[in-house]
């Protein structure tokens, strides 16, 4: 290449790197075969991209991060080309309305984005997985960080055969030689780069098709066979509810949905994949406490909300978020009932509210806002609107909107048009009361939740005063307590509890209902011996989170029954990160004179949950409680700095500040 024309050409790339490419190009799809070295935690792959210039320009660029590339080729033909670590840059004087196809050959070792669980642990639950969102993709796809870019994807992957493979779009045929399978992904619309995804292990599958026809594909580890129909519970209602709610087709071929391990977040809601925390599988006991109906409603809402329609940067954030926020909290109100809706939506108020006298509060339209902004503001506005309009006018408008932006990206703008034309009313005032303005109108929220609620009265000597959620016990906590055995509203109920705390009575326990128990447990963390039996028998409640609670309550207040404790409780695992045998655990380790013959296997049992086979929520536990009874050995310190690295950043926090706690 000429050198004078290299030089002008890297000026006029630097111009178009600074500004959004979308001006330039257009790119239409993307073939990938692409194949890994779990072990290595390698991936190799050949790419062929296909694009139309809109602009003249000198250059093309994609985000490519620390790759080595070959046989680049435009056209079939050999190519210049630049490799930056972080761009893919081709050079050409390009003139607007021709069509390209940029083929080449890539490996990369991600840093992040792309992550390979437990090939090094021969015990481990083996994983491939991605995480895209932000702009993480590149790191391990050459692609384009700008969710403005939408691209057809489709995906061949090469891997062992005894694993599952699953990716975005339909499985279009699996070929299978010697021990190698090739699984074909076919998407048939175009999306942003970073909703790419892939996820390979060990699963089971059961499919069942939603009302409409479509698919959706559950996936479990064998292992956890008999946690198959409370992890999926509710699904295919979700599902159908929400098609009808938003009143626009699913958008894409099928919806999947894959536990992973040590998953950076709950859920992903990558295009017609929804990759999840397994922490999510669950046990019928574990249900009441954690569940997946929440995240599989909020990454299913997604496929609308932020994966037809994209918002066009940070600024309209709470398109996605919000909407997904509030769509699951509707699906959740026919699963769960209008209770547990008032009561959301309260809890989401009290924490805006939080937010607001701390003085954080800002504009949603605001890019830095936080997620509580993003996702319970967001929803708090929708549901506002919804009833400033009226349910006809904000489904049709949202209904609108949808099919106005499909496969297209949106500003707060074009929203609020839909929601104009279809109620015939001007939003100025209320864009910029609720979505421009930072402070937080919580009075006029409260009339959203609190003539919903119960409307018992509890008398006083002074006034009458309606029972609800800002309803101060502390104030009135005779009338409270007899108010317990009046309610139907389990939410309300619990509520009261935790506000009477040690002010209790025995009353209380003649309430079964889970919530209320929960809230026992959590409140009553001093005993009186009058309660002591009624206390106990939360111990045989179905609720992970009430044993954990109760037997370490127990165990504190109630000395000479320690043995009794540990015995009623010792088969009991809890959640996926063994909250209650962690717990079991080391009680039983400090409690004198039980089975001291055990007591070395105990604490060997502790020890090994710190080691890197495990999830990270498991060996968190273990190592707080480690640290905690001061047990935490050479073994158990080099657990913890191995965590230190580990891709995990809640994790990796969490053990580099214990780290430092032991004096490492």
């Amino acid at each position: 290449m000429h050198i004078k024309w290299f030089l002008i050409s890297v000026f006029c790339t630097l111009k178009v790197l600074s500004a959004q490419q979308t001006a330039f190009v257009d790119f239409k799809t993307c073939k990938l075969d692409v194949g890994f070295n779990a072990p290595q935690g390698k991936i190799s792959g050949k790419v062929s991209y296909q694009f139309k210039i809109v602009q003249p320009t000198d250059s093309i660029y994609l985000d490519a991060k620390s790759m080595i590339f070959n046989a680049v080729t435009l056209n079939k033909a050999a190519t210049a080309y630049q490799n930056t670590n972080k761009h893919l840059i081709i050079y050409k004087p390009f003139k607007a309305g021709t069509t390209h196809t940029l083929t080449f050959t890539y490996t990369a070792t991600p840093k992040k984005a792309l992550y390979f669980i437990d090939w090094n642990y021969p015990n481990g639950n083996q994983q491939i997985w991605t995480q895209g969102q932000g702009k993480y993709t590149s790191n391990w796809l050459p692609s384009i960080d700008d969710e403005n870019e939408k691209i057809e994807f489709d995906l061949s992957i090469t891997f062992q055969k005894e694993y599952q493979v699953i990716a975005n779009g339909k499985l279009k045929r699996k070929t299978t030689q010697n021990d190698v399978s090739v699984w074909h992904y076919d998407m048939a619309h175009p999306m942003s780069s970073y909703l790419v995804a892939i996820a390979i292990g060990k699963y089971t599958k059961k499919a069942v098709n939603s009302k409409k026809g479509t698919p959706l594909e559950m996936y479990i580890y064998p292992s956890d066979s008999l946690k198959f129909e409370p992890t999926y519970r509710y699904t295919k209602q979700v599902f159908d509810l929400l098609e009808a709610e938003i009143g626009v087709k699913y958008p894409w071929q099928n919806y999947k949905m894959v536990p992973v391990k040590d998953f950076l977040y709950a859920g992903m809601e990558n295009t017609s994949l929804n990759i999840y925390s397994d922490a999510f599988v669950v046990d019928s006991t574990a249900f009441a406490d954690r569940n997946f109906v929440n995240i599989n409603a909020h990454e299913l809402a997604h496929q609308w909300f932020g994966d037809l329609v994209t918002a066009t940067s940070g600024t309209h954030h709470w398109l996605q978020e919000g909407f997904a926020t509030y769509y699951a909290l509707l699906a959740e109100r026919a699963v769960f009932g209008e209770d547990y809706f008032n009561w959301q939506l309260y809890t989401y108020a009290q924490e805006l509210l939080d937010q607001d006298n701390a003085g954080n509060s800002t504009s949603i339209l605001n890019p830095k806002s936080s997620s509580t902004t993003f996702y319970k503001k967001g929803a708090w506005i929708l549901h506002v609107l919804n009833g400033k309009v009226g349910r006809k006018a904000f489904r049709e408008g949202v209904k609108n909107y949808l099919n106005a932006h499909r496969f297209e990206n949106v500003s707060t703008i074009d929203f609020i048009t839909e929601i104009e034309k279809a109620s015939g009313m001007s939003l100025s005032n209320f864009q910029k009361k609720w979505i421009e303005d930072s402070k937080l109108d919580y009075d006029a929220m409260s009339a959203f939740f609190e003539p919903k609620l119960d409307t018992l009265h509890l008398h006083n000597p002074a006034h009458v005063t309606p029972l609800s959620y800002n309803t101060n016990c502390k104030e009135t906590p005779e009338a409270c307590k007899v108010a317990l055995l009046k309610l139907d509203n389990p939410y309300l109920k619990a509520h009261i509890i935790r506000q009477l705390g040690s002010k209790l009575s025995k009353s209380v326990f003649l309430n079964q209902e889970l919530k209320s128990r929960q809230a026992i447990a959590q409140t009553l963390v001093d005993v009186p011996v009058a309660l002591k039996q009624d206390y106990e028998s939360l111990l045989t409640d179905k609720s992970y989170s009430t044993i954990e609670t109760a037997l370490f309550v127990l165990w504190r207040n109630f000395p000479e029954n320690r043995h009794f404790y540990l015995d009623a409780t010792k088969h009991t695992q809890g959640f996926n990160n063994k909250n209650i045998r962690t717990l079991w655990l080391t009680l039983a380790l400090l409690t004198e004179k039980y089975k001291p013959e055990y007591k070395a296997k105990f604490y060997d049992e502790l020890l090994d949950y710190t080691s890197p086979e495990h999830d990270f929520e498991l060996r968190q536990n273990a190592f707080n409680y480690l640290t905690e009874i001061q047990a935490c050995n050479a073994k158990c310190k080099a657990h913890l700095k191995q965590a230190t690295k580990h891709h995990n950043w809640r994790f990796k926090k969490f053990a580099k500040s214990l780290l430092k706690a032991v004096g490492q």
